[in-house]
């Protein structure tokens, strides 16, 4: 694997060696080359710096806030409550995708943690190495149904929370949702991980924010979500991966069915996530965002109630 650390012309010779390759590869229509071919135009390339970097996320003059961190971690603050969703601040996941874009707040910014939420063990959600740098920080983890034979020892607590079980610290309520996605991690695994997948609703002093992960579109889970836990202030939904369609829909949303499960769950705002920050599909780089705005524009849906961050931009919503 080529490091960050190789001098920048072994890293160039190499990086176009490789994406000569994979491009023969992938014009023989594999969908893995097509990808591998993505993600070698990136090696040795450093992230994107984010402007405006967020230091002091914890904000005293507001009840509800969300500050977008890159990809599927979001630090969601319910009044004195901090949860952070799939933290990933590593510079590769798998030790192949590289990230694009600097996380929105570096790991030693974050405040304490209430809770950490994990929706699922793939690499881009479950990353060990991103727990071990804000391993003193964590309060309580919160894992899908077998999600503890794949954490490695750490100081912070943590538990499996099955479908529609809540987890309860000092008014904090965490409750597992279904969602529609894959729960296995190494790929052999998914002959017995059934149910390693899921959403989660926060709720704190009649403040409640749905956070999907990562997920296909399933108007029923949607609905049953909505039934069992009405009122949802905000939904962390994602956009993206898109391409190619006929591989990606049955666990990941497009833009247009992401704003049908924002209505499904009878959300006030929505806020997107999972998009352009590594590459984990065949989009191009700010493909999934103006597919979500077109589709905004033809349902005649505004920013008062989609609000698309940027990376390292933090929302006062209450």
């Amino acid at each position: 694997m080529i490091t960050r650390a190789v001098h920048p012309s072994i890293v160039e010779r190499a990086r176009d060696a490789l994406v000569v390759v994979a491009a023969a590869l992938a014009a023989q229509g594999c969908l893995f080359t097509q990808f591998f071919s993505r993600t070698a135009q990136t090696w040795g390339d450093a992230p994107r710096a984010v402007p405006g970097r967020l230091t002091h996320p914890y904000r005293t003059d507001a009840r509800l806030v969300v500050s977008w961190v890159g990809h599927a971690t979001a630090l969601v603050q319910l009044d004195d409550k901090l949860v952070l969703t799939d933290p990933v601040f590593t510079e590769t996941v798998g030790q192949v995708s590289l990230r694009l874009v600097e996380p929105g707040i570096a790991p030693e910014a974050l405040p304490p943690l209430d809770a950490v939420v994990i929706s699922h063990l793939h690499f881009d959600h479950l990353s060990l190495g991103s727990l071990e740098l804000i391993e003193r920080k964590v309060r309580w983890l919160g894992l899908p149904e077998g999600g503890l034979t794949y954490l490695t020892d750490f100081d912070f607590p943590a538990s499996e929370v099955p479908t529609w079980t809540t987890h309860q610290s000092r008014g904090l309520r965490v409750t597992a949702v279904p969602v529609m996605h894959g729960g296995w991690r190494y790929g052999l695994d998914a002959a017995w991980m059934k149910h390693g997948a899921t959403g989660w609703v926060l709720d704190y002093h009649g403040l409640t924010v749905y956070f999907g992960g990562d997920t296909g579109y399933d108007q029923s889970k949607f609905r049953a979500a909505r039934a069992r836990l009405p009122h949802i202030d905000i939904a962390l939904l994602p956009i993206a991966p898109i391409e190619p369609r006929d591989f990606m829909r049955s666990r990941h949303m497009d833009p247009a069915q992401t704003l049908d499960a924002y209505r499904d769950l009878g959300a006030r705002w929505l806020v997107p996530i999972h998009f352009d920050t590594f590459v984990n599909s065949l989009d191009e780089a700010g493909a999934a965002p103006r597919k979500l705005q077109e589709e905004m524009a033809r349902r005649g849906l505004g920013a008062d109630q989609v609000v698309l961050l940027q990376i390292g931009e933090q929302k006062v919503f209450l």
